[in-house]
């Protein structure tokens, strides 16, 4: 059982590298794993909004078929913040395929992270990804 702040956002933490790894993997089943049933999402891609775990978990069909010449996601840099019922996460993360990365090095996907604990458990219920916008 988690004692502290610090107990709790190391936890939190590695959740979060846990799911990156699933996505980087294409494990669908550890990527939904830890999420609320209840989840809401704000993505990048259309439809932009999803709610719920089926929604979530049918969302990545598309994610994989973009990343099947191979892509990456990866964290560079992951801050979690918890309290004793609630946490947030920030994180930078490198996401694109090859050809987009070479393209824009610099870009990082945003990602922003709601927790909630359900007994001793944190679930994820709440994902917002997003790029900075970059004007034509």
């Amino acid at each position: 059982m988690e004692n502290t702040a610090r107990d709790a956002e190391a936890h939190i933490q590695a959740l979060i590298e846990r799911w990156a790894n699933a996505v980087q993997q294409q494990d669908l089943e550890t990527i939904i794993a830890d999420h609320a049933t209840d989840l809401v999402m704000f993505d990048v891609p259309p439809p932009n909004e999803l709610r719920g775990i089926e929604a979530y978990r049918d969302s990545w069909g598309p994610f994989f078929e973009h990343f099947k010449q191979g892509g990456v996601f990866a964290i560079e840099r992951l801050d979690v913040t918890a309290g004793d019922r609630v946490a947030f996460a920030t994180a930078l993360l490198r996401c694109g395929t090859r050809e987009e990365l070479e393209k824009d090095p610099a870009t990082r996907l945003r990602l922003t992270v709601g927790l909630r604990k359900e007994g001793d458990l944190w679930i994820i219920a709440h994902e917002h990804h997003s790029y900075p916008y970059k004007p034509d």
